[in-house]
């Protein structure tokens, strides 16, 4: 269609005025806006409020993944264990930790947890008393908890979307020690990830048949058996209670995904 046979008359509609706000049109009653952006910059202070605003939360989000993706893109390949903050030192749980740290950083790969105390604590000085790389991704939250000493390398996020986007990303593989809500998150997260194929060759291991059974048998005997999830889909966990077993598991994938690159 040409550009008069939609205005037979020839005549256009008159354009409404309007104000340009970057590159956002306002018109009508949205245009009235006392100053520029310039102006407000520039000619005062005011309030601090705008730092909270959400085009001030998307410069955020977006300096959180330059950053992520800056710190990490040179990581060696990693495997990211899991597991609850509030597991104490004097806990078997707590040397278990140690102990798979110590055995990722001896099969060469580097340890990526949560950053924080307990369970995750424990893997990286596992790793890091091997003579391993041990990185933490901490997460600000409403009571204080920061890295523990053993991180080599560790980044501090603000949201748990682009924490989890830098977990899958440069990970080869899950390793889940009893933990809470947020480790439930992290696994399902993960999970779905693999079930739609958005990252493949990736391993998914729950360390504690005692802990984990019970919700791998409840997986199997709901979700399977009512059709919600295939075959397929409960063959990406892996329930173990051997060290050597879950290092295993994770090289092999690793070797599958290398020899498909």
């Amino acid at each position: 269609m040409s550009e008069t046979s939609e205005f037979p008359d020839g005549q256009y509609p008159e354009r409404p005025i309007e104000r340009h706000k970057g590159p956002v049109v306002l018109r009508r009653d949205r245009r009235d806006q006392g100053s520029t952006t310039d102006q407000r910059l520039l000619d005062s202070r005011g309030p601090s409020d705008w730092v909270h605003t959400d085009p001030w939360r998307v410069l955020r989000i977006q300096a959180e993944f330059v950053e992520g993706f800056g710190a990490l893109a040179e990581v060696p390949r990693a495997v990211t264990v899991f597991g609850s903050a509030r597991t104490k030192r004097d806990h078997p749980e707590y040397e278990l930790g140690r102990k798979i740290g110590g055995a990722l950083a001896n099969a060469g790969f580097a340890v990526m947890t949560g950053g924080g105390p307990g369970a995750m604590e424990a893997v990286n000085r596992g790793a890091n008393e091997a003579g391993g790389f041990s990185v933490g991704l901490g997460i600000e939250l409403p009571f204080e908890q920061g890295l523990n000493p053993w991180v080599d390398l560790g980044v501090n996020f603000r949201y748990f979307f682009a924490r989890k986007t830098m977990f899958i990303k440069y990970s080869q593989a899950f390793i889940c020690l009893p933990g809470g809500f947020g480790t439930l998150d992290e696994l399902f997260e993960a999970l779905t990830l693999v079930q739609t194929k958005k990252v493949t060759k990736f391993p998914v291991v729950l360390f504690g048949s005692k802990y984990w059974g019970g919700l791998y048998d409840w997986i199997a005997s709901s979700l399977l058996a009512e059709g919600k999830i295939g075959q397929k889909d409960l063959e990406l966990l892996h329930v173990t209670d051997d060290i050597e077993d879950a290092v295993r598991v994770v090289q092999d994938s690793y070797k599958a995904w290398e020899d498909t690159h």
